[in-house]
């Protein structure tokens, strides 16, 4: 069976956990004891990842780190539909893998702020990456209003969200924990919601499921 080695409060690890319930993957956890253990920078951990670094999963011998490399090993080997990462369409793979890397900078910024006040890393400055969330945000905003413009509910064009929107969400809906409002991105505030209407959507701590159903086109995911 699949292990991921997991950290509850992880945005990273909760990417994992989303696709493999949204693809209804079993799985078995291995809980990382990274606050205020350590546990993954760890020798033995760095065993494993030696970057020492979550997520991590083992696939029956198979060891791969990084979550959005393993979101996409996870939609190209256990979504039957290719939904998830259209392997069959260079467009569409071109921009998913530009918004995976984009969702590396919303870690970058929004998860530093959210370890600087919630884990208490002092090194790290919390108000460039509070800013350079918020330009992040901007640019994310637009794009998903634009796209609502089109008919479009997700960040790739498609009547099915694709592997960028895991991506992307975790740390944007988490960034309020890093003191990053969310109040001036009304189009990012819909996504998220329309996120929460996936079959299989999972919350995790300060994620919280959807609000009563919202009346327009735009409620779930078929």
């Amino acid at each position: 069976m699949l292990k991921l080695y997991d950290y509850e409060l992880s945005g990273n690890c909760y990417k994992l956990r989303l696709l493999l319930s949204f693809l209804g993957v079993q799985y078995r956890s291995e809980l990382i004891d990274f606050y205020p253990g350590n546990q993954h920078k760890s020798p033995d951990f760095r065993q494993i990842n030696p970057l020492g670094q979550l997520p991590v999963i083992d696939d029956n011998g198979l060891v791969l780190r990084d979550a959005q490399a393993i979101l996409v090993y996870l939609a190209s080997k256990y979504d039957p539909s290719n939904r998830w990462y259209p392997r069959k369409s260079p467009e569409l793979l071109g921009q998913i893998s530009q918004w995976l890397a984009f969702a590396d900078a919303i870690t970058a910024t929004a998860s530093a702020a959210r370890l600087h006040d919630g884990l208490f890393y002092s090194e790290i400055d919390v108000e460039a990456a509070r800013a350079g969330a918020h330009r992040l945000f901007r640019v994310l905003d637009e794009h998903l209003f634009f796209a609502e413009e089109e008919g479009q509910d997700w960040i790739c064009p498609g009547e099915h969200p694709t592997i960028a929107d895991i991506a992307c969400f975790p740390y944007t809906v988490l960034s309020e924990e890093g003191g990053i409002p969310r109040i001036d991105y009304p189009a990012i505030r819909r996504w998220s919601d329309r996120f929460k209407r996936i079959p299989g959507f999972v919350v995790m701590s300060g994620v919280f499921p959807a609000g009563p159903a919202a009346t327009d086109r735009r409620q779930a995911v078929a």
